[in-house]
């Protein structure tokens, strides 16, 4: 399976897990942005924690896995915008 088509699937399953957890979600663009920026915040301080050594307990929020977990939340954050803005403005639009 190549690996793009797992990083799919693996944000496929957190969105899963996100509408299991928060139902459908249909807030206003500004509401997505802030959504956006707050999980990109943790993507960005997992970065961090792994290349700066702030002390043990700050480290345990950074590594690989963390990195990765944060980075697909973004990308279901980002695709559970586009499912609304898709279902507001009818699907796809060119």
């Amino acid at each position: 399976m190549k690996q793009s088509t797992i990083v799919l699937l693996d944000v496929q399953d957190e969105r899963k897990r996100q509408d299991a957890k928060w139902g459908e979600q249909n807030h206003e663009p500004q509401f997505w942005t802030g959504i956006l920026g707050e999980e990109f915040g943790e993507l960005c301080q997992a970065v961090n924690e792994t290349v700066f050594n702030n002390g043990p307990a700050e480290r345990a929020k950074g590594g690989y896995a963390n990195m990765r977990t944060e980075a697909i939340q973004v990308a279901a954050v980002a695709v559970a915008f586009v499912e609304m803005l898709d279902r507001r403005h009818g699907g796809k639009v060119l």
